[in-house]
């Protein structure tokens, strides 16, 4: 976990450096007052703070608190002599999470042609409290999963075969799985491998006009097409997706029913897919078995 800190540090403050020196040539003024700090020094850079929420979603905790208060200002307390109390923390996390993003953008995967599309749901509190819940009204909604009802949001997911993440996007919770799909595909060609709830002739044909072949498995009272055995060794691959999401939610802490600020929660939803984006599961060959 803290092998490669000073390493993950340095890319993030790097990172930062950069989209500073942009943001400043884009100012319309160089002078001193566009400079001009307001209010008290955070404690941390904004690279620090970075560092340490990734840092703490690639650390199979699953409580930030135990986290922060028990490994920064315990063990690590050497390498970050300015970490604030907890609190003061957490206020913190907020101004992150547009670099976040922008730094989640800039390391998507390659894309190779060969796609697989999956969607997990984000549930933000229990069914029972869905009348009482509050932090987030108007964005969250209740959707259904073939495991059940739930109330939160649909993290959609494109990965190519070499398991690096191409392309995601979080939805409400009663989003179709087919609804975002034209947007996450829209710059990708080849070949899409995803589940039953991904058929639909209007989806297929749209996506086959601009070069993406979508696939999927044939629902019982469907009629089955002929496919070379390289494809149906790719489909009967598309597994491949639910191990990647059951790991970043497994070693990662997308627990939205804990935060009480959207902000927050965002951000860590971010953090956490940075924090497999960076050390992805390793790719495994194709197999292809021929009668």
């Amino acid at each position: 976990m803290f092998d490669r800190l000073v390493e993950r540090f340095c890319e993030f403050d790097d990172f930062c450096n950069a989209v500073r020196a942009e943001w400043k040539a884009m100012l319309l003024s160089n002078s001193k007052a566009s400079d001009r700090q307001y209010g008290p020094e955070g404690g941390l850079a904004d690279s620090e703070i970075m560092t340490l929420l990734v840092l703490y979603h690639s650390s199979r905790f699953k409580n930030f608190k135990t986290f922060y208060n028990g490994i920064v200002l315990g063990l690590l307390r050497a390498c970050f002599p300015g970490a604030p109390c907890y609190e003061r923390f957490i206020a913190l996390t907020s101004r992150v999470w547009t670099l976040l993003v922008f730094f989640l953008a800039s390391r998507m995967g390659r894309k190779t042609d060969i796609y697989y599309i999956d969607s997990t749901p984000l549930p933000v509190c229990h069914n029972r409290r869905i009348a009482k819940h509050k932090v987030f009204t108007g964005l969250a909604a209740r959707g259904k999963t073939s495991m059940g009802w739930f109330f939160g949001f649909k993290l959609h997911i494109v990965f190519n075969h070499q398991r690096e993440i191409v392309a995601l996007k979080l939805t409400p919770g009663n989003a179709a799985d087919t609804t975002p799909v034209p947007g996450l595909t829209k710059d990708l060609s080849g070949k899409l491998f995803g589940d039953k709830g991904y058929i639909g002739q209007k989806l297929a044909q749209e996506l086959l006009r601009r070069g993406l072949i979508l696939m999927t498995r044939v629902r019982s009272n469907m009629k089955s097409l002929p496919v070379s055995f390289l494809d149906k060794a790719l489909l009967n691959g598309r597994n491949i997706a639910e191990t990647i999401i059951g790991h970043i939610k497994e070693f990662s802490s997308l627990r939205l029913p804990k935060h009480r600020s959207v902000f927050n929660a965002f951000t860590h939803v971010t953090a956490a897919i940075i924090a497999y984006q960076i050390d992805p599961l390793p790719p495994r060959p194709i197999r292809v078995i021929l009668p």
